[in-house]
């Protein structure tokens, strides 16, 4: 489309879809993560990364837990049905916030997770943290070269 036809266009029909400014394509992946204990799950998740619970479902009483946590872009889905995934998964996040996150997060009275900050093979700075359950979130903080 010529300069002038993307004028005349966006003229005539502002809201076309082809005419708004920035509209490039975005994605969020979310990771389905297995839990086994709702209260277990909410400790490390709520507690010890300080996220938020942003909802909760069950079919009726009795049944398990799909619920989705966040905080600030980082989503994790929660389940404990047992078809959704497989326990003892990786999660990567990238943060520009590794030290404050960390510094944060070895605040907390958490005995079961004491990360420490390394340099991983790829020169990023990252610390891993494993909730009740095996699965692994891993902090990356990209160095600029």
């Amino acid at each position: 489309m010529t300069q002038a036809a993307y004028y005349i266009l966006c003229c005539l029909r502002p809201n076309s879809l082809l005419c708004v400014k920035g509209s490039e394509m975005e994605f969020q992946a979310i990771p389905i993560i297995r839990i086994f204990d709702e209260l277990k799950a909410k400790e490390f998740y709520l507690g010890f990364l300080g996220m938020n619970l942003d909802w909760e479902h069950r079919f009726e009483s009795g049944f398990p837990i799909y619920m989705q946590v966040s905080r600030e872009n980082l989503v994790f889905h929660l389940s404990e049905h047992s078809g959704d995934c497989t326990p003892g998964s990786k999660v990567f996040v990238n943060t520009n916030e590794l030290d404050n996150l960390h510094r944060e997060v070895i605040s907390k009275e958490y005995k079961y997770n004491k990360p420490e900050i390394t340099t991983a093979p790829w020169g990023a700075r990252v610390f891993e943290v494993t909730d009740p359950f095996s699965n692994k979130v891993l902090f990356n903080e990209q160095q600029n070269t």
